[in-house]
């Protein structure tokens, strides 16, 4: 039973950091022009495209394991892959709670803990 729910949170975290990743790379210009204004009175504000290029980066990653993760718990009990797509998105996560406490954005932050608790939760039941 544990399985299933470690698939269903992989797969969560699969379509989370995949679509969010997706968004930035077809509209990249529209996320760096929203995220200028957003950290505009932070140190951030003249390194928007190159922390949102890490960003994307982590968050492919992120996504890809998690989805390779997934395949392999459903396949051969495997959980090398989600594990560490798990570690990945907390990583993810606590990269864009950095930027939206950076930004004085609490709502952003408090939705941020929402994506975070799942996330723990695959850690901790992949490791």
């Amino acid at each position: 039973m544990n399985n299933v729910a470690s698939i269903l949170i992989l797969a969560f975290l699969a379509l989370t950091f995949l679509q969010s990743g997706y968004e930035k790379i077809f509209y990249w210009n529209d996320n760096v022009a929203w995220l200028k204004e957003h950290f505009s009175k932070t140190r951030l504000k003249n390194h928007v495209p190159l922390a949102l290029a890490h960003l994307l980066i982590v968050e492919l990653i992120s996504g890809i394991l998690c989805v390779v993760g997934g395949i392999q718990l459903f396949t051969n009990n495997g959980r090398e892959f989600g594990f560490y797509g798990a570690i990945f998105s907390c990583i993810s996560l606590l990269m864009m709670l950095f930027g939206q406490r950076l930004a004085k954005d609490y709502d952003g932050a408090r939705t941020i803990v929402i994506y975070f608790i799942p996330a723990v939760m695959a850690v901790y039941w992949l490791n």
